[in-house]
């Protein structure tokens, strides 16, 4: 029992300093030798634990989808108003991609490169969100009057891409504009507020 806390601690510890190396350099800058160092273990150590770089961002991964995928399945699927449904979808959303801000462009990268095999596996392993009943609650809201005709599948795209692209967009934003990390954060913050607002005004009537 003592071997495996300790393995356990050791696995929480070189996964915390992975996400810190991921963090700053993202999956293609980061390295295996600088990880091991974050996490003060020996690189021989760290491949005990993780083969390759793959495996442990894959690990990352599957944890952040496993928090974030449940929350997105109960916003679908309970009984609050349209609105307050994009609001906390936009909230959930942008709260696990703050936590894990390198996450978006290793899943565009996922599936570019083989996109069956990474959508069995979130579908089979992470409890893939199902919008089904979202989708129908905005074309009953559209039939109601009380929103704009606008497709479903339309108003989720902009929903989620909306959230997305700041992450993608990162070094634009930085390089071209000149946002430092600090000033990049805030504008986070304040687009978890205001993006969910952007969207309801666009559709209420």
């Amino acid at each position: 029992m003592v071997n495996e806390s300790k393995d356990i601690s050791t696995e929480e510890k070189i996964l915390e300093a992975a996400r810190k190396v991921f963090i700053r350099k993202g999956m293609t800058g980061a390295r295996m030798q600088e990880i091991a160092d974050a996490a003060g273990i020996n690189k021989a150590m760290l491949h005990y634990y993780f083969r390759n770089k793959e495996l442990l961002f894959e690990t990352i991964f599957t944890q952040a989808a496993q928090k974030l995928f449940p929350k997105l399945n109960l916003i679908f699927e309970s009984d609050l108003p349209l609105f307050e449904k994009i609001e906390s979808f936009v909230a959930s959303y942008m709260d696990v991609m703050m936590e894990n801000p390198y996450l978006p462009m290793f899943v565009l990268g996922e599936m570019n490169q083989n996109p069956e095999r990474f959508y069995k596996k979130m579908k089979n392993e992470m409890n893939f969100p199902k919008p089904d009943k979202f989708l129908a609650q905005i074309e009953q809201e559209v039939k109601k009057g009380t929103i704009k005709r606008i497709n479903p599948l339309q108003l989720l795209m902009n929903i989620i891409s909306g959230t997305i692209f700041p992450f993608i967009a990162k070094p634009m934003f930085q390089m071209h504009i000149g946002v430092n990390e600090s000033q990049f954060h805030q504008f986070l913050l304040q687009r978890k507020k205001e993006y969910a607002a952007f969207i309801i005004d666009a559709i209420r009537k």
